[in-house]
């Protein structure tokens, strides 16, 4: 489980190389735009590849390794469904083209703009205090890898490793927001966004043509019997099952045998008992696609870095191709994982691993760094190396990321507002830079106190739901809807804040407490009833009841006239420069497709091609789920399915690397050339010269 010279030798590189790119910011940073938005020089392939691997993350890829384990191939099926709603998102730039064309910072600012002075405040704080705990565990389960994966011991000098480990990490990130602000975070996460994409499909492509296909068919296929076993064998082990007549034992069993013979991990259409991750999980999900557009601001130095609007749109756009090769690693990898723990081929692999894993102290680590331990036993040297310095810089992208946003988001949405005037330069740059270190204390003090109860997928969910459940329907609203009013978005912000906060405190209840009947029995039954709804599902009704929240006192409520011209830039207020023309008059049909006046002949092609991949996979969706619902489709088929998916996504994925690469290095050197040669506004720094009176 130690890695080797050679595997050190490439972490070592690998993170020197990340002190480099970051090094190529010095002198860059000019203004307060240049450390909260790169200036807003950022070009689509560098967002595009710089957000994603922010987005990605070291705790995402043990998340998705984690969640893949127990749900299978099956579920990614579900999240084809997503495909129509996310190409009607990027395609029409919903909420993210009208939000980069009110020219805000930070979301609470356009909410400052839209509502009021005070709801900004608010935002702001429940945006910041959501952030911080959602980002409060990232420490602790990047440094738990890294101790496990590498085999690091538990004292260095006396000191502990853990804590060790973190500060060192956090570390890292703090020089590389210190140094440039947002221009160092794009451009330190576009070098490791290249990096960290062709290692984790190299590590698929490995995988897969070293695990044979039969072997995997043979494992998943096994799957419902195998829970059906254990769970049977424990139910006869207990002494009340003994006192059962024959006729209930029977019924017991058969009542067992029926639930996981819904539990496939290869047909999505038997996945009812999937445990968290099944169809409902995904359904949620839809739908907070495109409500939360925007709404989860951990990355929100991004959303004002583009260089128009359009930059931005296009961003999005390529995202969907972007995240293909990483997708391909989260959707094959895990299970191929669960094949290595579960043939009886990779018995002695499957030992080891449990014998490691029997060393770690709670149920929840041991399910978070199972899918670690097995890379740790079955990957080659050097490309052992390569996972770890890949997890290495996912780690410090996410973190330098959220640092900036979260920090920013404190001074820019939570001090600003309470001031009659803007701060100066020099103060304001100094402020964001305390700002994020007390962010980083924070998240370190809360890794080292807080117990995790749950799956990181459903933690991640419950609280973010703190503020995202609320702020869609207060974006939404406030973007497209001008009846839309300041008591109905603190109406909605509340309920979400009050559903989300509710759900994550309910998971640190005692168990040991709760089992104790003896007092406060309708309490605790309340709180157990509480503690079965997971995290998704919390993140579902906070969405549900926000949103209903809106409309009604929108609707009740006095009218609140709203200039959606003047806050949308356009018309007689619009912006000169901010939008290049290309063509004068296009044609209705382009037009129709989401394509304006500003679309380039390449810009069309990308669309078009977007259209058609989309469409393909939405297609064989509706036709493959039409077709079920009539005709069951066997495990093999299913199989041959899967097979087919994963080689098409293989060709296409190589295709995507290089196409990124090369557009990405050259948005590079005209951003840096940008902020080199080009002037910026130093009074653009998130301050909001008019302000709405409070109703």
């Amino acid at each position: 489980m130690n890695l080797s010279f050679i595997d050190w030798l490439i972490v070592i590189v690998a993170l020197g190389g990340m002190i480099y790119s970051v090094s190529m910011t010095k002198g860059l940073m000019q203004s307060v735009t240049d450390f909260l938005s790169a200036g807003r020089t950022a070009g689509r392939y560098v967002l595009s590849i710089s957000s994603g691997v922010a987005g990605l993350g070291a705790i995402s890829i043990v998340m998705f390794l984690e969640m893949g384990f127990v749900a299978g191939f099956a579920l990614s099926w579900w999240g084809l469904s997503q495909g129509i709603i996310i190409l009607a998102i990027t395609m029409s730039g919903w909420v993210i083209y009208r939000f980069r064309s009110t020219r805000s910072l930070t979301l609470a600012q356009f909410f400052e703009k839209r509502y009021s002075r005070n709801f900004r405040i608010f935002a702001g704080i429940v945006a910041f205090v959501a952030g911080i705990i959602n980002f409060g565990i990232f420490p602790a389960v990047g440094a738990q890898f890294f101790i496990n994966f590498c085999g690091l011991p538990d004292s260095f000098m006396g000191i502990p490793v853990y804590p060790l480990v973190m500060i060192l990490l956090l570390g890292v990130a703090l020089y590389f927001v210190y140094t440039g602000g947002q221009i160092a975070v794009i451009i330190a996460d576009f070098f490791q966004g290249v990096f960290v994409t062709i290692v984790l499909f190299w590590i698929a492509l490995y995988l897969f043509f070293t695990i044979g296909w039969d072997q995997v068919s043979e494992s998943l296929e096994q799957t419902p019997i195998k829970l059906a076993n254990e769970q049977i064998a424990e139910l006869k082990a207990g002494d009340s099952f003994q006192d059962l007549s024959k006729t209930e034992q029977d019924k017991k069993i058969f009542d067992i045998n029926e639930k996981y013979e819904n539990s496939s991990r290869i047909n999505p259409f038997k996945t009812s008992h999937v445990e968290d991750f099944n169809f409902w999980y995904f359904l949620i999900g839809i739908i907070g696609v495109m409500y939360g557009t925007l709404g989860w601001q951990g990355a929100q130095g991004y959303n004002s870095s583009a260089k128009s609007a359009h930059e931005a749109k296009m961003g999005s756009v390529l995202a969907g191709f972007r995240g293909l090769p990483q997708g391909l690693f989260m959707f094959l990898v895990p299970v191929l994982i669960y094949v290595l723990m579960n043939h009886s081929d990779y018995q002695s692999v499957a030992d080891s691993v449990s014998n490691s894993l029997d060393n770690l102290s709670t149920d929840t680590l041991r399910s978070q760094m199972r899918a670690p331990f097995v890379l740790s036993e079955i990957l080659p040297v050097g490309l052992l190396g390569a996972f770890a310095a890949l997890m290495l810089a996912a780690f410090i992208s996410t973190h330098d990321t959220y640092l900036h946003s979260w920090g920013s988001i404190f001074i820019q949405d939570v001090i600003m507002p309470f001031r009659e005037k803007p701060f100066d330069k020099e103060t304001h740059l100094k402020l964001l830079r305390y700002s994020i270190f007390g962010v980083a204390v924070f998240i370190f003090l809360f890794s080292l106190l807080f117990s995790q109860s749950q799956k990181i997928a459903l933690y991640f969910a419950v609280t973010a739901a703190i503020f995202s459940g609320g702020c869609g329907a207060v974006i939404i609203g406030g973007l497209y809807w001008d009846r839309g009013t300041t008591a109905a978005a603190w109406t909605a912000m509340i309920v979400g804040a009050v559903i989300g906060v509710g759900g994550t405190l309910v998971k640190q209840v005692s168990g040991k407490w709760l089992v104790d009947s003896s007092s406060l029995a309708t309490i605790k039954e309340i709180i157990l009833f509480l503690q079965n709804i997971n995290g998704q599902e919390y993140w579902g009704i906070g969405m549900a009841a926000s949103s209903l929240s809106y409309v009604t006192v929108s609707l009740a409520g006095p009218k609140q006239k709203i200039n959606m011209d003047k806050l949308l830039n356009r018309g007689q207020y619009s912006i000169k420069g901010e939008m290049k023309v290309v063509t004068q008059e296009p044609e209705f049909g382009w037009k129709m497709f989401g394509m304006g006046k500003e679309f380039t002949k390449s810009d069309k092609l990308i669309y078009i091609i977007n259209y058609a991949w989309t469409g393909m996979w939405t297609l064989v969706f509706i036709v493959g789920t039409v077709y079920n619902l009539y005709t069951p489709v066997s495990n093999s088929t299913w199989m041959e399915y899967w097979k087919y998916y994963i080689y098409i996504h293989m060709i296409v994925s190589v295709i995507v690397i290089v196409w990124f690469t090369l557009g990405g290095f050259s948005d590079l050197r005209h951003m840096i050339k940008s902020l080199k040669t080009e002037n910026r506004d130093h009074g653009d720094d998130g301050w909001v010269a008019r302000i709405e009176e409070e109703e």
